[in-house]
């Protein structure tokens, strides 16, 4: 208390400055209209830009928790449009259930001949095997091993994967698969060779398994030829996803697998 004293005594002729410049300062603002009004912009400019800063920097904090929540209400969002299309196959029609679960992509490798991921969610959050994988672009794999807290997924771009897909325009369906070259570049086979192809058309789920519903976007057709037999097409699906860069996916579940299993209708 006694330094705060000896500060002011010490600094006696600035301190009365300071004061009587701030009454003066009081003084004509309050009595012109023109210096009250730009006083209070300028208030309210300092004031607001300081808020702004304050703001941007909580919200770049909060980034993590804007992402989940986004994530949970896409996921609600699609899983009511999976839940309006129905699961066909010959003499059987049978509505779908499924749930969607956001993760995040522990790991990610492309340019092997057998690609998998790693996902932060496991058997602890319901996740089994055969669960599907997608963005919201296309397609990403299957779920073919699970632990408490992660999962293992068969990505597209592995040579043992196979996904039932078929032809947006024309529904004729066959087999996607990877020739272990281009990580931008899939295989579409077993479409019959009368098929009218034409280069640039989507490709989607079919549909004809328990993991992915139908629709689902795969990619556009980059290129087509004749197997060797020339009874069946060999197309090249240029993907819609970006498979050397993912960082949040969906997982989809069938809410009826075991139903359909015991029918005999899952066959992917």
């Amino acid at each position: 208390m006694q330094q705060l004293f000896n500060f002011f005594i010490k600094n006696k002729t600035f301190v009365l400055f300071l004061l009587l410049f701030s009454c003066a300062l009081s003084l004509t603002i309050q009595s012109h209209e023109y210096h009250r009004s730009k006083f209070i912009h300028s208030s309210n400019q300092i004031t607001g830009s300081i808020y702004g800063t304050f703001y941007g920097i909580t919200q770049y904090f909060n980034l993590k928790k804007e992402n989940n929540l986004l994530l949970e209400e896409n996921s609600q969002l699609k899983k009511l449009v999976f839940n309006q299309e129905k699961f066909v196959k010959p003499d059987t029609v049978l509505q779908n259930s499924f749930e969607l679960f956001p993760s995040l992509v522990y790991k990610n490798s492309f340019a092997l001949p057998n690609n998998y991921l790693t996902l932060n969610k496991g058997r602890n959050d319901r996740i089994k095997e055969d669960d599907g994988v997608i963005t919201s672009k296309g397609i990403v794999g299957i779920i073919d091993k699970t632990s408490s807290n992660y999962s293992r997924v068969i990505s597209i771009l592995n040579t043992k994967s196979r996904v039932n897909v078929k032809l947006k325009k024309t529904s004729h369906f066959g087999v996607l698969s990877w020739d272990g070259k281009s990580p931008e570049i899939t295989q579409l086979k077993d479409v019959q060779g009368m098929v009218k192809i034409v280069v640039g058309d989507t490709v989607i789920t079919s549909g004809y398994s328990s993991t992915f519903p139908p629709n689902i976007p795969v990619g556009s057709i980059q290129s087509f030829r004749l197997n060797d037999t020339e009874d069946l097409y060999i197309i090249d699906v240029k993907l819609f996803n970006d498979m050397t860069n993912l960082e949040h996916v969906y997982i989809i579940k069938n809410t009826d697998i075991n139903e359909l299993r015991a029918l005999n209708i899952s066959d992917e």
